[in-house]
């Protein structure tokens, strides 16, 4: 990364006027040349951009794999869109970065990891790439510093969080710099393994099953909720092929497609999706639901090999017969910028 002590853009006020102007004429000329001066300086002074390692930088320019290199060479379709996605993703770096420079604005670069996980001394965290580079991102971020992705091949990959693209940056992203685009905030959820907590940041979803996906996931399903008259709890035992719980930011993408409901962005409440659930023997009462933020939704594992997996593959935990897994609404929440449309 580069050093952190880069210089902030400054503003020189405007000149004096003339002697010869009256003292009201002149007030009011320096008057609007300062208005116009802070109106053309961006007012986010420090910006931190976080950038995804392409598949083709990883295998190809990094590793040299020569399996993926052999496909490359005769045009294999499995890898058509490698070296193009590559090249449309160091285009939109350069992008965000020739935007930012203009503005005159500091910033630093790397890679998710690279992400400040406590206190950010950035204003705006960017991150360029689709969806995935902005969940990693967002599990080191409070609600204090914002997120702006930019996704940067929208023809092959995902970019529902990200407030702009590939090719139009330009206006989205000064608008950020202004404090002039809309922003949502956005519900996260956090979970506990065993009365430990192992994660607060959650964003899209849980998923809970059984190691091998030809396995039956085997648990012991229980919600419990604040009522007027005390608390209530709901349980049932199940077999499926796991489950899908997450805050609403995540119903639009497994959840939905496991057959739960697309939530308000701004909800926050928690949605729970079984998928596939095994009926033989009795209907299973506990299929789908949406639950306040204050309840909370519990899992006991019956099975002696399972995974938890915390949005996406790369962050998951081992699962053992006995394992109690909790799930709530985190009081951490995101902020996002540029979702005015789907909020």
């Amino acid at each position: 990364m580069k050093d952190d002590s880069l210089a902030k853009s400054t503003n020189k006020p405007s000149a004096r006027a003339s002697v010869k102007t009256s003292g009201a004429r002149a007030d009011a000329k320096n008057v609007a040349e300062k208005r116009s001066s802070e109106k053309r300086a961006p007012r986010v002074a420090r910006v931190l951009v976080l950038m995804k390692r392409t598949a083709y930088r990883s295998l190809v320019l990094d590793e040299k794999d020569r399996h993926v290199v052999a496909l490359l060479k005769k045009s294999d379709p499995t890898v058509a869109r490698m070296l193009p996605s590559h090249q449309a993703h160091e285009a939109t770096v350069e992008e965000v970065k020739s935007c930012l420079v203009r503005h005159g604005v500091a910033f630093d670069e790397g890679r998710t990891s690279h992400a400040p996980d406590g206190p950010s001394p950035y204003d705006l965290v960017i991150t360029v790439g689709g969806d995935g580079t902005l969940l990693a991102a967002s599990h080191r971020l409070g609600a204090e510093t914002p997120l702006f992705g930019v996704n940067s091949s929208p023809k092959g990959s995902v970019g529902f969080f990200c407030g702009a693209k590939s090719g139009a940056v330009e206006r989205p992203l000064t608008r950020a710099l202004e404090h002039k685009l809309a922003r949502v905030t956005l519900s996260r959820m956090q979970v506990s393994l065993n009365g430990v907590s192992i994660h607060r940041r959650v964003l899209n979803e849980a998923l809970f099953c059984h190691t091998s996906p030809a396995a039956t996931s085997r648990y012991i399903l229980e919600i419990e909720s604040e009522e007027s008259s005390g608390k209530r709890s709901t349980r049932e035992e199940q077999r499926s092929s796991g489950m899908f719980i997450g805050p609403a930011a995540g119903s639009t993408a497994a959840q939905k497609s496991a057959g739960g409901k697309i939530l308000p962005l701004t909800s926050r409440a928690i949605q729970y999706v079984v998928r596939e659930p095994y009926q033989y023997g009795g209907r299973v009462k506990l299929r789908r639901g949406v639950f306040r933020e204050d309840a909370l939704l519990r899992l006991r594992s019956k099975m002696s090999d399972a995974k938890l997996f915390l949005d996406g593959n790369r962050l998951s935990f081992d699962i053992k017969l006995g394992d109690v897994i909790e799930l709530s609404r985190s009081p951490e929440s995101l902020t996002v910028l540029g979702l005015e449309r789907r909020s």
